[in-house]
């Protein structure tokens, strides 16, 4: 038996209106284990497109794909394409480039 989903992940922008078009929920709860998994593997997992994909927000704040996430966290993926200053302000822009917070 799988343990029971502990984690609600969300995908905005590209991601959510790609996932969508595919018939699958922008939102999905899973779980992740105690040590925690690599955003990127979660991604992957969800079959979202990579080179789509600009950073990851958890709990608040921006971070490159190779930021673990642990299990509670508020998480969402980020697409390319959100807009110049709202870039900056919210950390996507380090984050896209593999220097977001870890």
């Amino acid at each position: 038996m799988d343990p029971a989903p502990n984690t609600e992940i969300r995908m905005f922008g590209f991601l959510h209106s790609a996932r969508r078009d595919k018939g699958l929920s922008p939102k999905v709860r899973l779980y992740i284990p105690p040590e925690g998994r690599v955003a990127q593997d979660i991604a992957e997992e969800l079959e979202l497109p990579m080179d789509k994909i600009e950073g990851v927000f958890i709990n608040h704040l921006v971070y490159s794909l190779d930021h673990v996430i642990h299990a509670g966290d508020k998480v969402a993926f980020i697409s390319r394409g959100v807009p110049g200053p709202h870039r900056f302000n919210l950390g996507i822009h380090s984050a896209g480039k593999g220097t977001g917070r870890s």
